[in-house]
């Protein structure tokens, strides 16, 4: 559904040439919630906004739902969604009124536009506030008529710019369920965020952009299992000299290291099954567990085994 092929884009600053995109290749299949994430000034959003026709590439190829985006971009917006991270709702209309003027912007005629803007605030649970300005709303209700406005063309693909960016647990947990419903009714969402865990929770696969280039591109299980293994850390009541003798002849103990006085970390290759096993190896020894913890590696830990750094602690934007 989405295909591109060294895509690149450029921007001038002054004197200086910044390559916010330095050739990205993406294949995103049909029915996908495909997530992008990224720190701040990593490319996430420019590659977004050339996908979605906003800017144009200064080179490199691409497809979106089977058109060339560089030949024939007004055939592309025909066939896709947008949603900025920013919104778009008027503050002086309702979103009843939005909805239907927004299928009259794609040539449908008024008595089908209601149908479909009735549609809309059904499907998106818009029904007790639909009616009322769009300055009335909560940020909650203004973006679930954001995501309604963008997909009630009926795209065959959705961008979505940091949909759940300043909501609440519950309104975020809702719009996840939104995302999983357009993906059921066939579409294919491509989205932005910065929030690791909804990464992990929403996405069929993730791609990972550092300085304009794609690090890693997998299912989340997938590029958490590439990283080595589960950690385990042990806090015992005596010295673990002779406890760390023992787990390290264990063949599932890929890694093990002191942590201060009586601590030890354990990289092990399935925490679930390695923790019994450790803590018959600690009884055995006659030595006590004061505490014991189970660590699966995250996205995060992905981004800083490519690249070095903590995707939470480089921003998130762009």
């Amino acid at each position: 559904m989405i295909k591109t092929s060294g895509l690149r884009k450029s921007f001038r600053s002054g004197r200086t040439t910044v390559d916010a995109v330095r050739g990205v290749d993406l294949d995103v299949g049909d029915g996908e919630i495909f997530g992008f994430l990224g720190p701040n000034g990593a490319g996430k959003t420019t590659t977004l906004r050339m996908l979605a026709t906003l800017i144009r590439p200064d080179g490199g190829s691409a497809l979106v739902a089977g058109i060339d985006l560089r030949q024939r971009p007004g055939e592309v917006r025909r066939r896709i969604g947008y949603v900025a991270q920013g919104g778009g709702t008027w503050d002086e209309v309702s979103a009843r009124e939005e909805l239907a003027y927004q299928v009259r912007l794609y040539g449908i005629g008024p008595a089908e536009a209601r149908r479909r803007a009735h549609e809309a605030v059904d499907a998106f649970q818009l029904t007790e506030f639909a009616d009322r300005h769009c300055k009335t709303y909560s940020g909650g209700q203004r973006r679930r008529v954001d995501i309604a406005l963008g997909v009630i063309h009926r795209p065959r693909v959705v961008f979505l710019d940091e949909p759940t960016t300043g909501l609440d647990p519950q309104s975020r947990a809702h719009m996840w369920n939104e995302v999983r419903r357009l993906r059921d009714e066939g579409m294919t969402i491509f989205l932005t965020t910065h929030y690791l865990e909804e990464a992990d929770a929403l996405c069929d696969r993730v791609a990972i952009i550092d300085h304009g280039t794609i690090v890693a591109v997998d299912s989340p299980a997938e590029l958490k299992r590439q990283v080595a293994g589960d950690v385990v850390t042990l806090d015992l009541a005596d010295d673990p000299t002779t406890v760390a003798a023992d787990l390290e002849r264990q063949p599932y103990v890929r890694e093990l290291e002191r942590s201060g006085d009586n601590g030890l970390r354990l990289v092990v290759d399935a925490g679930a099954t390695a923790m019994p096993q450790i803590m018959r190896h600690v009884d055995a020894a006659g030595a006590t567990i004061s505490a014991i913890e189970l660590h699966r590696p995250s996205l995060d830990d992905v981004f800083l085994a490519r690249t070095g750094r903590s995707l939470r602690d480089t921003g998130s934007q762009s």
